[in-house]
């Protein structure tokens, strides 16, 4: 199990207790590559070098430091960072709460579980987890992550049966481009009645429950094929063609024939489902008149 990435308060007004955070996703499955050189297979290394001289320069002799004029920083070594005091890097005062659906998608960064610390913080998680659940509310608050304040959001999971919290990095207000600035140019155009119809059938026909497990990241699966390709010297696998569908310029053609072939595909579904239906209940039959069969047999040979 992954260790805890942040552990410290959990403040609300005069109520406070222990929290970890532990990150709520990883990478481990993605494939990196090196640079490499072509010819001799070495890998590239990148030094850091001074420009003037060309003198590789250590990784323990460099501190950061920020240009106030072009060309002149101040040094700022990392023991400055880590004893900046500031509130956030041990403490997570929720200062307001909200609607969960109040907050933009575009503004969530990060998730993170949130546990209790330790055994006697549990009766105290358990109240502000169940009251955060029954409001549907999230709590907003600032931590200090990685080198930098984040604007934090808590609230109690989906799923009911989950008893911890989690909680999202949130991007702050100047981070955020503004959608009216970008959208301002999109004309709302006439919406034609039956067009919209179809639309909104071709979407209700698509409709389903979420399962994130249904979506695979292809892109990698087809990286690995080819990677286990040139370790085996064996031919790189074939791409599948789609298959080429008609030229649609219409609109309501458009629309007419994605709600056809969805209409085909659930009754091909439907109908496959039928059969298996159908074929279980007559198994099933079988078995017992072959049972009844076997009970004839040993009566009679009785």
């Amino acid at each position: 199990m992954a260790r805890p990435y942040w552990s410290g308060q959990l403040r609300i007004s005069l109520v406070s207790f222990g929290i970890s955070l532990i990150p709520a996703t990883e990478s481990k499955s993605e494939i990196h590559f090196h640079e490499i050189d072509r010819e001799t297979g070495q890998r590239v290394r990148h030094q850091k070098v001074l420009p003037e001289s060309g003198e590789a320069v250590e990784n323990r002799e460099i501190v950061k430091g920020y240009e106030y004029s072009k060309g002149k920083y101040i040094p700022v070594e990392p023991e400055d960072i880590q004893n900046l005091r500031v509130a956030s890097s041990k403490t997570i005062d929720l200062e307001q709460f909200v609607t969960v659906d109040e907050i933009d998608p575009a503004c969530y960064e990060k998730p993170y579980f949130v546990l209790p610390e330790n055994a006697s913080q549990a009766e105290a998680f358990a109240v502000v987890r169940k009251a955060l659940e029954e409001t549907g509310k999230a709590g907003i608050g600032k931590i200090a992550l990685a080198g930098r304040e984040h604007l934090v959001a808590i609230c109690a999971p989906g799923n009911p049966r989950l008893l911890g919290l989690m909680a999202y990095t949130l991007r702050f207000a100047e981070e955020m481009r503004s959608a009216e600035q970008y959208f301002a140019g999109i004309e709302a155009g006439k919406v034609d009645p039956e067009q919209l119809s179809l639309a909104r059938e071709l979407i209700q026909r698509k409709s389903s429950s979420f399962d994130l497990k249904k979506f695979k990241d292809e892109y990698e699966t087809a990286l690995r094929e080819l990677v286990d390709a040139r370790l085996k010297h064996v031919a790189l696998p074939r791409q599948e063609v789609a298959t080429a569908r008609g030229k649609v310029i219409d609109l309501m053609d458009a629309l007419r024939r994605s709600v056809g072939e969805e209409n085909g595909r659930k009754k091909s579904v439907s109908g496959a489902q039928h059969r298996s239906r159908r074929k279980s209940k007559g198994e099933q039959k079988l078995k017992v008149v072959r049972s009844g069969s076997s009970s004839d047999k040993r009566r009679k040979s009785a």
